[in-house]
């Protein structure tokens, strides 16, 4: 059946019949057979205006043009809300069992509800004005969702129309929405400024149609800019770029402004490379001066705990504040990169995202096998496109061939798919399963085209208990549309890729797609993920949520990082290095009079709390303690585990919200502050136990024979990578000379200077690993 004939067939066939006979009928018996005792009720519902009648003048409509459901309906319905998740298209069956699709995606399904479910009770084309449909929107019937419509308004007196017309479908032939614009598409607007934007809707016959009063308008930043129902577009007095989303009908085109400080920047840092060109230019626009370069100290700590998740130590603090060689920054980052350090930090990153979670005790070898698989690949600098295309893959047993365990914690296509396309290309296509995705183009056959990737993984039990053998299983590759019912070819992203042979492995064309130079995804996630880790803010926020209507705020530079990694073959160490050496990475915390509002800039390097294993490491490193893990030799960091296991036996790690490895999200991990973590710090017996270790630092320094400046200045080496103060040293030297007390607590006077015991140097370390300076990277 065609949309015409349903919108023949469906009111006709019910309301015909009635209608003939109602027009005869005298006005009070009209609203008797309406509303059930007159003008009281209609559905068993109270009813507020009564029924009258119009005459055969009054039934002549003004505008008699035919409404098209698709594009007169529809979009209406949208702008209501009717069809958002919370109400008429929420999962299950719609709000009370009346059920529409999301944001109009399914609009012949959307038809059928409104036109034929429930034997059309929800129209009367009799007396539109009465229909269950508008009686609800306007809130004239109880309605949960309270007034949607407005009875003067054009969009009401639309449904009128098209309910009167006998809500038909439309003219199949009808023009369709091909592309959605929005006026203007960019601009600069001022603190406190406001700019008003319009949507034009472009039909396939040529026509234009301004719809900004039916579109849907949403900030990706409601702290910087704030857009109404009409398309009013307030900024904020934050400066940056702020993106304003327009969609209609499943078109969305974006809005960008540029909210400039306005101050003239006449002075940079020293231009190092493209990073700073494209941080600086932008810094330029928007008229917001960068800090100074941080201090040698800062850099050291905070590229220490950036590349290699650890604080230097004290002599290489030492060693690094003493050379007075011009490179001496890049060398430090050099050697980073060639540490094991490196490495572990990193393949603790991935192996999280990845999903290298311990369910069992079985899984030890398999865990410990594909941790040290991506471990021994960071640290012979593997191409990233080859690495993703050895997991993606992967074949064999996890013994033999280790990415293959990440086939035993995603076993089901629509897991893989989901996975490789948040972690690895930046895209979330989770909510394309069940419907079209809301802010995206994608539908449910671009979904099942990403997961007929995965149609064919052939799986072998082994010996092992939860350990299967993966292979190719030869065949085709193709997933069913749970929808439709309609099989899917694999299909990149919606990406028709060239005929897949039987004895073909898909996933090696999914690989191929990937590491293609004009993928417009793989590269820029990666280099996405990587910038926010050593900025604490992607160009594009969330990091793996890249979509049109996310726009970055830098694109410009996101491309230029983009063109960087893949001209140097997707080169890890080399994309690390290129944003370390950056002036931009080496700005100051400390903000200047004009940029302590920036908060996506990079004007300054914003300071973040360290991860738990690096702050459980930076707590080791300084009391000179160590923390021991089951089935790992002794001096194990915790930056170095291999899987989520060791979270129970660390009360440290879970309070300070290490990850459980169950998620492709980096969101997983906790990096908020919390009463708690502060009690663990002051109170926590583990952390006691650090400060008191036999044979810590805090013993060592209390035998030791150098002067008591000596020993302060290794103690703040060590936890800030810098000596102290002349202030702090006067504080620290009084505090641990003050001479005992009595019991009335008076002191002792005593003819031989006070020596520091080691509970003295105890308190001072825990006043060190307590200050926000050691519990931030900055």
């Amino acid at each position: 059946m065609t949309p015409r004939d349903i919108g023949r067939r469906s009111l006709s066939r019910s309301h015909s019949r009635s209608h003939r006979t109602l027009v005869r009928l005298a006005p009070a018996v009209l609203g008797w057979l309406l509303l059930g005792s007159i003008g009281t009720t209609l559905h068993g519902q109270a009813v507020a205006d009564p029924v009258t009648v119009a005459d055969s003048a009054d039934a002549e409509r003004v505008d008699s043009a035919p409404i098209h459901f698709v594009n007169d309906v529809v979009p209406i319905l949208t702008k209501a809300g009717c069809n958002m998740g919370v109400c008429h298209a929420k999962a299950g069956n719609g709000q009370n069992g009346f059920q529409l699709s999301l944001l109009g995606f399914e609009p012949l399904e959307d038809y059928e509800s409104l036109v034929k479910q429930a034997r059309g009770r929800r129209l009367f084309p009799a007396v539109p004005e009465q229909s269950l449909l508008l009686l609800k929107a306007t809130n004239r019937m109880s309605h949960v969702g309270g007034a949607r419509l407005d009875p003067d308004s054009e969009s009401y007196q639309v449904l009128v129309r098209w309910i009167e017309q006998g809500a038909p479908w439309g003219d199949p032939a009808a023009a369709e929405l091909v592309s959605l614009e929005v006026r203007p598409d960019r601009g600069t607007v001022l603190p406190g400024g406001e700019q008003p934007i319009a949507a034009i809707a472009h039909y396939s016959d040529g026509s234009q149609r301004d719809v900004t009063d039916l579109a849907l308008f949403e900030s990706n930043d409601k702290a910087m800019a704030e857009v109404d129902e009409s398309g009013l577009v307030t900024v904020a007095d934050i400066p940056g770029k702020v993106a304003v989303m327009v969609r209609y009908q499943g078109k969305i085109s974006v809005f960008n402004a540029s909210v400039p400080l306005g101050v003239t920047v006449t002075e940079t840092p020293p231009i190092r490379n493209f990073i700073d060109v494209g941080v600086f230019d932008n810094l330029r626009e928007i008229g917001v001066p960068p800090s100074e370069l941080c201090d040698d100290e800062t850099f050291l700590r905070r590229v220490s705990l950036d590349i290699a998740g650890r604080l230097p130590t004290a002599q290489e603090a030492n060693e690094f504040l003493a050379s007075d060689a011009p490179d001496k920054r890049d060398q430090v980052i050099d050697r980073l990169l060639r540490s094991p350090e490196y490495a572990d930090f990193f393949a603790n990153k991935w192996t999280a995202l990845l999903k290298n979670r311990r369910d069992d005790a079985s899984d030890i070898t398999s865990n410990f096998a594909f941790h040290a698989w991506v471990r021994d690949s960071l640290l012979a600098n593997v191409p990233y496109d080859q690495w993703v295309r050895e997991l993606l893959a992967a074949t064999g047993t996890i013994l033999t061939n280790p990415p293959v365990a990440w086939y035993k914690r995603v076993k089901q296509p629509i897991e893989q798919l989901e996975d490789v396309a948040q972690l690895f290309l930046g895209v979330r296509m989770q909510c394309a399963q069940c419907h079209h995705h809301p802010f995206e183009r994608w539908s449910q056959d671009d979904y099942y085209g990403m997961a007929a990737f995965f149609s064919q993984i052939g799986r072998k039990p082994t010996a092992t208990r939860g350990e299967d053998m993966i292979f190719h299983n030869r065949g085709t590759a193709q997933a069913t549309n749970i929808k439709t019912g309609q099989p899917i070819r694999p299909a990149a992203m919606g990406e028709t890729l060239p005929e897949i042979a039987a004895d073909q492995d898909p996933r090696l064309k999914l690989a191929d797609w990937m590491s293609d130079p004009e993928n417009p995804f793989f590269a820029k996630a990666l280099v996405n993920r990587y910038w926010k880790h050593f900025f604490r803010r992607g160009l594009i926020e969330p990091e793996d949520d890249i979509r049109d209507s996310n726009p970055p705020t830098n694109p410009e530079l996101l491309r230029a990082l983009e063109e960087h990694f893949v001209s140097s073959g997707y080169d890890l160490k080399s994309l690390i290095r290129e944003i370390t050496r950056s002036s931009a990475y080496q700005l100051s915390a400390i903000p200047n009079e004009y940029n302590l509002a920036d908060t996506q800039n990079y004007s300054r390097y914003y300071p973040r709390r360290l991860q738990a294993e690096m702050m459980l490491d930076a707590i080791d490193d300084l009391a000179g303690s160590q923390t021991d893990f089951p089935n790992l030799p002794r001096g194990t960091r915790a930056i170095a585990l291999p899987d989520n296991s060791y979270n129970r036996a660390s009360p440290f790690l879970r309070v300070f919200g290490r990850p459980e490895n169950s998620s492709v999200c980096e969101c997983e991990r906790t990096q908020t502050s919390s009463l708690a973590q502060s009690l663990h710090l002051m109170n926590a017996a583990d952390v006691k136990a650090k400060l008191a270790q036999a044979g810590g630092r805090a013993d060592r320094l209390a035998q030791a024979d150098a002067p008591l400046e000596d020993r302060i200045d290794e103690l703040y080496l060590a936890a800030f990578a810098r000596r102290p103060t002349a202030e702090e040293q006067t504080i620290a030297i009084e505090y641990l000379t003050e001479p005992p007390l009595d019991a009335d607590g008076n002191p002792i006077a005593t003819a031989e200077p006070i020596k520091p015991n080691a509970e003295a140097f105890q308190d001072l370390i825990w006043a060190l690993i307590n200050a926000k300076e050691f519990l931030f990277n900055h």
